[in-house]
C-alpha cells in the first residue's frame, strides 16, 4: 500500500490537470499555429510558461485505485498487476479468465 500522502498528491495533481487542461490545450495550439504572428506565438508560449508545473497532465503519476501501487500499472484496468491478478483470480473482473492451453 503506497503512502496516503502520496495517493491525495496525486488525486490533487490530477484534480489541477483537469482544471487548466481546456487553457493548456488553447496555448499548446496557438503556439504550433504557424499562421500567427511570432509575437501572438511567443506571448502564447510565456502564459504556457508561466502556469504551474504541477497543472500538466505528463506529471502526473498512474496509481492503482485500489492499492495506490505506482509501478506495474495497467492502463486498461486501471490498477496494478497485483490488484489485477487477485482480482481476476477471484473472478470480479468480467471478461477475464485464466489461459490455459
Amino acid at each position: 500500500m503506497a503512502k496516503i500522502s502520496k495517493i491525495a498528491r496525486t488525486k490533487r495533481q490530477i484534480r489541477e490537470s483537469q482544471k487548466h487542461l481546456t487553457l493548456r490545450r488553447e496555448l499548446r495550439k496557438k503556439v504550433k499555429n504557424e499562421s500567427l504572428s511570432d509575437e501572438e506565438r511567443l506571448e502564447a508560449g510565456f502564459k504556457l510558461q508561466k502556469l504551474p508545473r504541477r497543472t500538466s497532465e505528463v506529471r502526473v503519476r498512474n496509481r492503482c485505485e485500489i492499492s495506490g501501487r505506482p509501478r506495474g500499472y495497467l492502463r486498461a484496468f486501471k490498477m496494478s498487476r497485483i490488484a489485477f491478478r487477485e482480482l481476476a483470480n477471484k473472478g470480479l473482473i468480467p471478461g477475464v479468465t485464466k489461459s490455459s492451453w
